[in-house]
């Protein structure tokens, strides 16, 4: 099964320090290599980017940074795992890496997992 887990914690305008981004560079290292690591990246910070709504026809577009959130995106990861309890198992120890902060975990759909399942209820 994929999983997205979507890093949030408070906005950081300073980047890491060459320390951070070591621990960093084995955990990514050790994922990858261990097969459960499939992508993953950080964010700039909000100041960077924008936020594009639809909402009663009306498309909207807000610049950052995005003062009124205490939390915003850091980064994700795209996880291969064999259940929920272990992805989640996978966001505690980069969490223990990275410090405070969230993580949330989404499932992601797949097409052929959905297909097969539909298979197996008509027969």
């Amino acid at each position: 099964m994929r999983f997205l887990s979507i890093y949030k914690t408070a906005e950081r305008n300073a980047p890491p320090s060459q320390e951070e981004i070591e621990r960093m560079g084995r955990l990514i290292e050790e994922g990858m290599k261990a097969g459960y690591l499939l992508g993953t990246e950080g964010c700039l910070p909000s100041v960077n980017g924008a936020r594009v709504r639809l909402s009663n026809g009306k498309i909207t577009v807000t610049d950052g940074p995005f003062t009124e959130s205490k939390e915003i995106v850091g980064g994700f990861a795209l996880l291969e795992a064999s259940s929920k309890e272990q992805a989640v198992q996978i966001a505690r120890d980069f969490l223990r890496v990275v410090g405070d902060g969230e993580c949330e975990i989404r499932q992601l759909f797949e097409a052929h997992q959905h297909a097969s399942a539909q298979g197996a209820a008509s027969s």
